[in-house]
């Protein structure tokens, strides 16, 4: 076990193993390209332990150059903002192989393929050391895979954590023996959106709100976006599955998280089930849903003395508070009895000063 900034690695490929996948992405490059002088291009940062083996074990007449793509720290959903380190020039007419230390998502790769759409090479390949297929969007071929491994997030031979860890030797993976995944439950005003702004930062955990996946995918005209709104145009529901999507792609950018927290999914016992099976999948567990119990007249002072600054016209009307309280109720019911049979189930006072509220959830988190 290794430990970098605040999470655990432990060993996962051996030096032995990364060096035969290298083995086996040059020779097979080799078998195509020996007859000619092909030009590999390294993704900096993280390729360039791959290109420097991959070099020595190709035999043949070769030149090599380096990209450099940069992205915003921790929006991996956002991609490539700009472009560091040009292609090279007096490409066309050459054949042209990316070396890619990692493919997982192929968002990088979009950005890769643009820039070298209009330089007229006379072959254009992806040659990738790791490979991904699970999260692997499929938009372009992957010519040549080193190997393939299952979505979890690795360390080493060039890859990083936060720029630790590009130096070792071998390939470690995040150790999620200590992975929290919480569902928070509350009615309107209880303070869900206040603490899980706490727990995120105090856990390392990763807020999915339902309600703001939904708007993103919608806003960005994502292909999940564009048919939930298909369907909410219609006036229809959005079915589970799609819902189920969203937060498929949400977990899968946040590979470093050291859990989740779901928020405004599930909201039926159908698609509680349908989370499981999904998490499952990810050898993943929902390890406690956490409902924040607050008096109704409480919360109605509470949400009415909202709607004076906020201006939301579901916040100034008891009547309406109340009916929402009555749907929530006759929701989460079925949830409650869902997750009390697995002995997940957690009620928390939810009234008190915003410290006292989250120490409470601290204790049952702790307690996991």
């Amino acid at each position: 076990m290794i430990k970098l900034h605040d999470k655990v690695f432990k060993p996962y490929l051996s030096e032995a193993e990364i060096l035969q996948a290298v083995q086996k992405v040059a020779d097979a490059v080799a078998a195509d390209y020996k007859d000619e002088v092909p030009i590999f291009v390294g993704v900096l940062n993280g390729s360039f332990m791959f290109v420097a083996d991959f070099l020595k074990a190709y035999e043949h007449p070769c030149e090599v150059s380096f990209v450099k793509l940069s992205s915003y720290q921790g929006l991996t959903s956002t991609g490539i903002v700009e472009t560091l380190l040009d292609v090279p020039e007096n490409i066309k007419g050459r054949s042209v192989i990316i070396l890619e230390d990692i493919i997982d998502t192929g968002r990088t790769l979009q950005q890769l393929v643009n820039l070298f759409a209009d330089t007229n090479v006379k072959a254009f390949k992806i040659a990738s050391l790791f490979y991904k297929p699970d999260v692997y969007n499929g938009e372009y071929t992957i010519d040549y895979v080193g190997l393939e491994i299952p979505n979890r997030f690795i360390v080493g031979y060039g890859l990083d954590y936060n720029e630790l860890g590009r130096n070792l030797k071998q390939v470690y993976q995040l150790n999620q023996t200590d992975m929290i995944n919480l569902v928070l439950f509350g009615k309107p005003g209880a303070g869900k959106g206040t603490q899980a702004g706490f727990l995120k930062e105090k856990y390392n955990l990763k807020h999915i709100s339902t309600g703001d996946v939904f708007r993103f995918n919608i806003k960005n005209n994502t292909e999940l976006g564009i048919l939930a709104k298909s369907y909410m145009d219609k006036g229809d529901l959005v079915p589970d599955e799609v819902t189920i999507n969203m937060l498929k792609d949400e977990v899968e950018k946040n590979p470093d998280a050291a859990g989740f927290i779901f928020d405004g999914f599930p909201r039926t016992t159908a698609q509680a089930k349908a989370l499981d099976n999904f998490l499952d999948s990810k050898d993943m567990v929902i390890d406690a849903t956490i409902a924040l119990e607050a008096d109704d007249d409480i919360l109605v002072a509470r949400l009415l003395e909202r709607g004076k600054d906020s201006g939301r016209p579901d916040d100034q009307d008891e009547s309406k508070i109340r009916n929402r309280f009555d749907e929530y109720n006759q929701k989460t019911a079925p949830l409650k009895e869902y997750y009390d049979r697995q002995g997940k189930f957690h009620a928390v006072n939810g009234i008190g000063e915003i410290t006292e509220i989250t120490e409470r959830l601290g204790k049952v988190i702790d307690e996991l």
